[in-house]
């Protein structure tokens, strides 16, 4: 199912079907209506209850060098490069692979809702990396409820911090700063390997047939 973002009713909209569990991209939102599958379960964490557990805390220190910054959304050759590094090795298979940098332009500045790129940087010099050098970006949605992660990449060598991780952490702490309630972070998918990390980040919500529900916690 999808439909158009266009216009000043725009940002209403793309907060009230996310909150119906579309995600968007562009200026479409979608959401999956498989006949036969539900798998794909939108997820929300709950910012002001969220407990960082053990591991999340080593995330957090582990990658204390960077810092985010938010700009407008108006793509860079330097966001470009970093992209086309992350697709090439992690999905090279995938519909992104051939992405031109026109491509890319349009994936962050074709949008009629309020969004920005946070961009995070190195501050000190760091094994496989110099002060200042961009290594992880997330195109993020404000909504009325929260913040919306919309697409995020970042360096391959620094697969070993989980980049992933750490950029929902540091979008958490934003929310919390904003008074917002809600973190989406889009998708999961039950026995995913690749959306296990998901899971981590607790208190969240689960968008099911009776609404919003609190998830049981991971064992």
């Amino acid at each position: 199912m999808f439909t158009h973002l266009i216009g000043l009713r725009a940002p209403a909209l793309n907060d009230a079907l996310t909150l119906s569990g579309f995600r968007r991209s562009q200026t479409i939102a979608y959401r999956p209506a498989c006949e036969d599958c539900r798998a794909c379960v939108s997820v929300r964490v709950c910012v002001n209850e969220f407990d960082l557990s053990r591991n999340l805390r080593r995330i957090q220190r582990r990658n204390q060098d960077i810092r985010s910054a938010p700009r407008p959304p108006r793509a860079t050759p330097e966001q470009f490069d970093l992209f086309r590094r992350y697709v090439e090795a992690r999905h090279a298979d995938g519909g992104m692979a051939d992405m031109s940098m026109m491509d890319f332009q349009m994936m962050i500045e074709d949008t009629h809702v309020d969004t920005q790129m946070v961009e995070y940087r190195l501050v000190v010099d760091a094994e496989g990396g110099k002060a200042g050098e961009l290594v992880a970006c997330c195109l993020t949605d404000r909504l009325s409820d929260g913040l919306s992660m919309v697409y995020s990449f970042y360096q391959p060598e620094l697969e070993s911090r989980s980049p992933g991780s750490f950029m929902i952490l540091d979008h958490l702490a934003h929310a919390r700063s904003l008074a917002l309630p809600h973190l989406y972070l889009g998708y999961w998918v039950e026995g995913s390997r690749k959306m296990n990390y998901k899971a981590r980040f607790q208190p969240q919500e689960r968008l099911g047939p009776a609404g919003w529900t609190l998830a049981p916690s991971p064992r």
